[in-house]
């Protein structure tokens, strides 16, 4: 089996595209969520849409929930709350209640998903560093987890009781270490580079890649405006930040 795990797509329907296009051509069984499918951008019910008929796998993501009401928003900074607010107004009563009904944490092919952390995934920690990931470690079976919510694309390898945090663009699993990867974001990548961001894992070969695909930032950016969201929200599209 070959799955993508497309994460933190944040209302934005560019880039989504864009990635399900890549998605296509270099050919997977299944497409993985682990959520944030709203929030930031112009077009959450279309990105919902195409995701609730993607994947087979969907996960909440902390702007899922702000945007029905399930998470508290008084410690999102100023854009991030704005856009929420909006989102809540333009949200389907379908779309809604399809956040709503969405899960924390899945397992799939020995492999764990959540979007945040596995040890309280309600509580939307972020893992950043080798201190933060060596506790994660123990709060999910099997050798590798699969995140987002930082929007970078990185990976953190537990060795006996050492864990380094890595970038690299692909790498095969070790029987003797385990993992914790984060996918990065599709809408909104946080690492310098507005391309968007995705992983693979295909389980007979035990490979992890990461894909990046250009899209149409602009049109995005433009998107963001005309419907009177932030401009920072679509200036930090063209710069990855």
């Amino acid at each position: 089996m070959k799955y993508a795990i497309i994460s933190d797509i944040h209302s934005n329907l560019e880039a989504l595209q864009a990635v399900l296009k890549k998605v296509d051509s270099i050919g997977v069984d299944q497409i993985l969520c682990p959520g944030d499918i709203v929030g930031y951008g112009a077009n959450p019910n279309e990105c919902i849409d195409i995701i609730r008929d993607r994947a087979s796998v969907i996960l909440c993501g902390n702007h899922d929930h702000a945007a029905v009401g399930s998470t508290k928003i008084e410690f999102f900074n100023p854009h991030a709350k704005e856009a929420i607010l909006w989102t809540q107004e333009v949200l389907r009563p379908d779309c809604a209640e399809f956040l709503k009904s969405l899960p924390y944490t899945a397992s799939v092919d020995g492999a764990f998903f959540v979007h945040s952390s596995p040890c309280e995934p309600e509580k939307w920690n972020y893992i950043l560093q080798p201190a933060d990931a060596l506790n994660e470690f123990k709060c999910f079976e099997g050798d590798i987890c699969f995140v987002g919510h930082s929007h970078f694309a990185l990976v953190f390898v537990k060795e006996g009781d050492s864990c380094e945090r890595a970038l690299p663009s692909s790498f095969q699993l070790k029987k003797d270490r385990r993992y914790i990867v984060n996918v990065g974001s599709v809408g909104q990548p946080r690492d310098h580079s507005p391309a968007a961001s995705f992983a693979t894992l295909e389980i007979s070969k035990e490979i992890v890649q990461f894909h990046r695909v250009d899209y149409d930032c602009h049109l995005a950016c433009e998107k963001i405006l005309k419907a009177g969201l932030p401009s920072f929200l679509a200036e930090r599209l063209l710069v990855g930040e």
